[in-house]
């Protein structure tokens, strides 16, 4: 494999479209409730594949340097576990990813505010600092929060609210009430994503010392709790549609749940986690076919 091809890998690209998700609802949203901008919409998903492409890099590093990362994980190898990157490229690799992160953050800002609103500029500054560190502090360090069972929370809250609000607000400068509601499906279909990972490899997690809420909970909990974040997500989209809707059309998005309810039955049914690695792109997609029928749904395009 050509060192090229290595970096690639290690930014995983098929994770993308689940990071993509957050700010195709927030722009939607946006134009739902009166404003859109063509400059902003396509920094906030370079912005956004910058942070999730960081995030890749600093997992390869952590749980690499860690050992989770060995022959008894199933899923895709990577780069740093086989050998193809060194520490020391990974780290300037994760350098030079954050650096791309911080221009992203100010252009976006600066095409956002301008020059006048100080304080909503800091405020986003700092929040895209948050963003950069949840990504590295995932896998790297000593209090690793993904190896306390706080992954969950932290995909929630920054693939979910800060994506789909953060990106909305950008435009709009406001959050409607109701606008919670479609942020809250996207985090809990997110976190769905990352518990599938946990129970695909909670074995070897428990082995190396990951506790994930998986190892905390069991396997058994963990599926009925990954059941749970499925239907709660239906729930709260379709008390967003019913508020809103003005025709048929709006309820299309909720057709993307049809395979998250046959993944969701394969997933109780299954006793062997090995067999749910395909079901991790499964729902990445189906999250992102959600978020795709939800722009076409509320964007306005009149």
């Amino acid at each position: 494999m050509t060192k090229f091809k290595a970096w690639i890998n290690a930014a995983r690209l098929r994770t993308l479209p689940l990071s993509i998700s957050g700010i195709l609802v927030g722009t939607a949203l946006a134009s739902y409730y009166g404003n859109f901008n063509n400059i902003i919409f396509w920094l906030a998903i370079l912005t956004t594949v910058g942070f999730q492409v960081t995030s890749n890099f600093a997992n390869d590093y952590g749980d690499g340097v860690k050992g989770t990362d060995n022959q008894n994980r199933v899923g895709p190898k990577r780069m740093l576990q086989s050998g193809l990157l060194s520490r020391k490229a990974l780290k300037k690799g994760i350098i030079f990813s954050i650096i791309i992160d911080v221009l992203l953050v100010v252009s976006l800002l600066f095409f956002s505010f301008g020059r006048d609103e100080l304080g909503w500029i800091l405020f986003f500054l700092i929040l895209g600092g948050l963003c950069i560190w949840a990504a590295i502090k995932y896998t790297i360090g000593r209090n690793a929060y993904g190896y306390h069972g706080l992954g969950d929370i932290f995909v929630f809250l920054f693939f979910g609210l800060v994506g789909v609000l953060g990106s909305m607000f950008l435009f709009i400068r406001t959050i409607p009430i109701y606008s919670l509601f479609p942020a809250i499906t996207i985090g809990l279909l997110s976190a769905g994503v990352l518990n599938l990972n946990n129970l695909r490899d909670h074995q070897s997690d428990r082995e190396s010392g990951k506790n994930t809420l998986v190892v905390k909970m069991g396997f058994s909990n963990g599926k009925l709790y990954h059941g749970i974040l499925l239907a709660v997500a239906f729930l709260s989209l379709l008390m967003f549609i019913i508020s809103t809707a003005n025709t048929w059309k709006e309820y299309i998005s909720l057709i993307a749940f049809v395979p998250i309810m046959v993944h969701a039955i394969k997933v109780k049914k299954t006793k062997n986690p090995r067999v749910l690695d395909p079901e991790l792109k499964k729902l990445a997609l189906s999250t992102f076919f959600i978020a795709l029928l939800f722009y076409f749904s509320y964007y306005n395009f009149s």
